[in-house]
């Protein structure tokens, strides 16, 4: 059994077994149709995956890891707030008329700060650290910034990664206030998952574990039944994942990233989503 299989089942049977559902509660997200988004949630999931064991990408139905690994160096590597430079359509609903997100994602890691070793957006702060101080236990990115609040379409889910090197191998914690376990549990365990590999490449290390905490793990009420469908499935071997030689990140593309045996499960059910 693939060990993203694993914990994904083990997260949702656990929501839907032991979760608070927010049912005739008053709730911010709502379905196009302009009905509550209601919700059966967990508090505080904690998951590890060993980057050395396998890439940690569903069997159970397609991630399309390309798209994922796009999105997040149009976070990362661009720095970008606008889906101009983004070739999938998932932020849409967030852009205005130019097609900013307002000062959101990529624009907080591009903002640029001083330091005592000189100026520094916090990309650039972290592939200093990671190559120059190792032993750093200040290795963080962090772009839930309360004074920019209210210039963000979206309030960032995914907000914080810490890094900790250990030898030659670098480890992370991606910190996540809240997350849609049908829609983008996995696309976002694949993209920091990838991105923990570009920074060690890059830095001369070895990626090893991802610690993903979530603050917030819920299953909305109309994905339901089609979780429970995908939990039900057989899991299947973890494919295996190689990336082109690259010695700097801004030269990575979703391109260098070959995933090789992976055959998930067909997928084709259309489901909404929250807004």
């Amino acid at each position: 059994m693939s060990r993203a299989d694993e914990i994904f089942i083990s997260n949702c049977r656990d929501i839907l077994d032991h979760g608070f559902s927010d049912e005739g509660l008053d709730v911010r997200p709502h379905w196009e149709d302009g009905t509550p988004a209601h919700t059966v949630k967990l508090f505080g999931i904690v998951n590890r995956y060993d980057l050395r064991e396998e890439f940690p990408i569903l069997t159970l139905r397609r991630t399309y890891l390309k798209s994922a690994i796009d999105e997040i160096l149009w976070i990362w590597q661009k720095k970008s707030n606008n889906i101009h430079d983004l070739k999938s359509h998932i932020w849409d609903q967030w852009a205005d008329a130019d097609g900013s997100i307002g000062k959101a994602y990529g624009y907080q890691l591009g903002v640029k700060h001083i330091y005592p070793e000189g100026e520094f957006d916090q990309v650039d702060r972290i592939l200093y650290d990671l190559k120059n101080n190792p032993q750093s236990r200040r290795i963080l990115s962090n772009i839930y910034v309360h004074a920019d609040l209210h210039e963000m379409n979206l309030y960032p889910c995914a907000y914080s990664l810490t890094l900790n090197v250990s030898g030659r191998t670098l480890n992370a914690i991606l910190n996540q206030r809240s997350q849609d376990m049908l829609a983008a549990s996995n696309w976002n365990v694949c993209q920091y998952a990838a991105l923990v590999h570009m920074l060690a490449m890059v830095s001369g290390l070895e990626a090893g574990e991802l610690v993903h905490v979530v603050a917030d793990a819920h299953i909305y009420d109309r994905h339901i039944p089609i979780v429970r469908e995908l939990i039900s499935r057989t899991s299947k071997e973890a494919p295996k994942l190689t990336i082109e030689q690259r010695d700097d990140f801004y030269k990575f593309t979703p391109d260098d990233f070959h995933l090789e045996g992976y055959d998930p499960h067909p997928f084709d059910s259309k489901f909404p989503v929250a807004i």
